[in-house]
């Protein structure tokens, strides 16, 4: 199989049918990508941080975890995981993320902009873009405040996490914008399907 690249600060959106495996790599390392799902048959129904969480009772996603929908429907099972560092919190970086956390820096449409555009074709709109699976983000909690930080990625260069497909979906999937996302450097994410 031919791995496809997303090149840096750039999305995508594909078909991902059910049974088939997606496997997102981190070909440099400290790089993370933004995926988003969405049920083929029914657009309506997509990913949802808050009914994953709230079945996984953790915050540290990895194998053997499930990815639901706003349904309560499995969508994704995480299958392999070289890292077990992801995060299922913060949004798709955005305009506004820029203009808010990097007001001296050029702003970019980042992940939220890349996102949109990816999944126009198939009727998603800007508002239909929830709460991402952030792969390989690194977002620690301080246990006494709760405050959350944007720590580089622990990924290393040709971690994967694996998920198969258990619905027919349209994926979305980034090479991250934001500079703390991604230790102030820009990397592809690759990915596969088989």
């Amino acid at each position: 199989m031919t791995d496809v690249v997303i090149p840096e600060r750039s999305g995508t959106a594909f078909r991902l049918n059910r049974g088939q495996r997606l496997t997102v790599i981190d070909p440099l390392g400290r790089q993370v990508a933004d995926l988003l799902a969405y049920n083929a048959e029914d657009m309506a129904e997509v990913i949802s941080s808050g009914r994953t969480l709230d079945y996984a009772e953790t915050i540290r996603l990895t194998t053997g975890h499930i990815l639901y929908s706003n349904r309560s429907q499995p969508m994704l099972e995480i299958v392999e995981d070289d890292v077990g560092c992801h995060d299922f919190l913060l949004t798709p970086c955005s305009y506004d993320t820029f203009h808010h956390f990097y007001p001296d820096l050029p702003p970019h449409r980042g992940c939220f902009g890349n996102l949109a555009a990816a999944l126009a074709p198939f009727g998603v709109a800007p508002d239909d873009i929830p709460v991402a699976f952030n792969c390989f983000m690194n977002v620690p909690i301080d246990s006494a405040t709760g405050r959350l930080s944007v720590l580089p990625p622990i990924s290393k260069a040709g971690d994967r996490i694996v998920f198969s497909a258990t619905m027919d979906l349209v994926i979305g999937l980034t090479a991250c914008s934001a500079p703390a996302s991604n230790g102030g450097s820009f990397k592809p994410i690759h990915y596969r399907i088989d």
